[in-house]
């Protein structure tokens, strides 16, 4: 029995000695080996695929070694392995740096593919290969760069785009290639194009999207809430809600692809693109907090006079409809042209709508926009508010041809200044035309 045993174990490692002298097959190797002077591009034999380990066992110059599955490419004839490595010869030993946190690697070569991998920043990938795919826009432009096939270092292959990556070339020591040159790191690097970028006025990307949609909140786009340098004094300055900050700017440092330190200021500027840029700002906190801001044509200044010109023309052309109006349940009301109103007689809007604290006069105001669902069934909202009462009260209204009719917004659903939905159960109020 013994004699069988020791048998069984030598015909067992005489079987997988024999195994690993076969080759299986050719590969290529897809991330560099420093520690055996071999590069990614290389066709190595193969002798040994672990499904249980997750290695190939493969050839090198001083015999064998582990290396995971996802290194190199499965395992086929030399001949075809050579043409295996013309499909990665554009970008061999070439790698790249992440330059943007949380960067995706997608599934296909478009931007709304399933993310199959989040990328850190300063994060090394191996390019593989350059593939064609959806133009990635920024606005109505396309941003500039090629997606491009790549590997991370736990294995993960998908697609990214360029823009926010830092090509280079490695040598057979895994070194980053200099071409013989002095290099320069990213942190010795100051550009101009910083200069010229903080020399324009950056404003909130919200401001942006109240200006294309036409519904500007007159009360949040404030002009004096920017980020400038002045070419002239060189005072760069950062106006913000809580936030009134002036500084000497002296220069950058450029600590990444697109990333920018400002001297002796505690800012950092990441320029997405060419209008797109984010402010991080550490107070005394020591908290720092973006700021998403972009560069505007329009003169705010002047859309905002716009906005308040077309609000009082609509609240003129509800005073002008009637000069009162009045209703047997909910008392009478009265706008006057200088924004004011008496309201009197509401007791039974008391409390439910209007606080038992107001007095029956206040200001009354066009404030809110309504969604284009809303805007088929009413004219507008009015908001009113009552001196006494610290809460305003708003009111989707049609103007009729024998008065006014209110629907109670309490409860309604207000986003960005647009009122989308109404209230579950309105109160719904008809006044008529007084004289």
């Amino acid at each position: 029995m013994k004699k069988l045993f020791f048998v069984s174990i030598i015909c067992l490692t005489a079987a997988l000695f024999a195994s690993c002298s076969k080759i299986m097959g050719h590969s290529v190797l897809l991330w560099n080996l420093p520690d055996y002077e071999m590069q990614d591009g290389d066709i190595v034999p193969v002798y040994i695929k672990s499904n249980i380990s997750h290695v190939y066992v493969i050839g090198t110059a001083n015999g064998k070694t582990e290396v995971p599955l996802w290194q190199l490419t499965e395992p086929v004839s030399k001949r075809k392995a050579a043409k295996q490595a013309q499909k990665f010869s554009g970008y061999t030993h070439v790698y790249a740096s992440v330059a943007l946190d949380g960067l995706p690697i997608r599934a296909e070569p478009v931007n709304t593919a399933k993310q199959v991998y989040r990328l850190r920043k300063d994060e090394t990938i191996k390019v593989l290969y350059k593939g064609q795919g959806q133009a990635v826009m920024a606005g109505k432009k396309p941003l500039e760069g090629d997606w491009l096939n790549v590997l991370t270092s736990d294995g993960t292959r998908g697609w990214c785009f360029s823009y926010n990556l830092r090509l280079f070339e490695t040598d057979r020591l895994g070194q980053k290639i200099t071409n013989g040159a002095e290099e320069t790191s990213d942190e010795e690097n100051t550009t101009s194009e910083i200069d010229t970028l903080l020399e324009g006025v950056w404003y909130p990307d919200s401001y942006k999207a109240m200006i294309d949609s036409g519904r500007i909140d007159t009360d949040k786009l404030i002009p004096s809430y920017n980020f400038h340098l002045d070419p002239e004094t060189k005072k760069l300055s950062f106006t913000m809600p809580k936030i009134r900050e002036e500084w000497e700017y002296t220069g950058a440092v450029q600590t990444s692809a697109n990333q920018y330190n400002l001297n002796d200021i505690p800012v950092v500027v990441t320029v997405r693109r060419s209008n797109f840029i984010v402010v991080r700002y550490t107070g005394e906190s020591g908290k720092p907090e973006d700021f998403n801001l972009v560069t505007i044509s329009e003169n705010i200044d002047e859309l905002v006079q716009a906005e308040r010109e077309r609000r009082e023309k609509e609240l003129e052309q509800i005073i002008l409809f009637a000069p009162s109006f009045q209703s047997e349940s909910y008392g009478q009301l009265k706008l006057n042209p200088d924004h004011s109103f008496v309201w009197s007689n509401n007791k039974l809007l008391v409390p439910s709508v209007i606080s038992s604290s107001a007095r029956n006069t206040g200001t009354v105001r066009i404030k809110y926009f309504l969604s284009k669902s809303l805007s088929a069934s009413y004219d507008g909202v009015l908001t009113f508010k009552f001196d006494g009462m610290e809460k305003e009260v708003n009111f989707l209204y049609k103007m009729e041809s024998s008065g006014l009719r209110f629907e109670d917004a309490t409860g309604a659903v207000i986003k960005n200044n647009i009122l989308m939905e109404r209230a579950l159960s309105p109160l719904v109020l008809f006044f008529s035309k007084g004289e």
